[in-house]
């Protein structure tokens, strides 16, 4: 594994307060930026994301997601219930069986854009 190099650092302090202005008056709330990064920490579970996946698909019942990712249904269940929370998936009953799919298209948007980040 290669060596890691530090962050370089300005040779001096030279402050630029029109570029520290105009961050200071666009930056989001600190509750939002808390919120925003909340909503990533979602993403950083591989198996919320190969979920999220088979959703891109279709709409499937919790027993599906187990077979396709080889599971149990109460591990899948569980990670449902997390990206359920977060709005990321929405749920409805048909008889004995619950089926999931994306919440909105901003799900699979934020995942293209992460696939294409890291495909660069």
């Amino acid at each position: 594994m290669g060596r890691i190099d530090a962050a370089e650092c300005c040779e001096q302090i030279e402050v630029h307060d029109e570029l520290v202005r105009i961050v200071n008056e666009t930056m989001p709330p600190e509750t939002e930026l808390y919120d925003l990064a909340e909503l990533f920490k979602i993403f950083g579970d591989s198996t919320r994301i190969r979920i999220l996946f088979v959703l891109f698909e279709a709409e499937v019942c919790v027993c599906d997601l187990a077979q396709v990712l080889n599971m149990t249904q109460s591990a899948v269940s569980h990670q449902l219930r997390i990206l359920k929370q977060n709005r990321l998936v929405k749920s409805r009953r048909e008889g004995k069986s619950v089926f999931y799919s994306l919440a909105d298209d901003h799900v699979r948007f934020i995942i293209a854009q992460g696939c294409e980040h890291i495909k660069e």
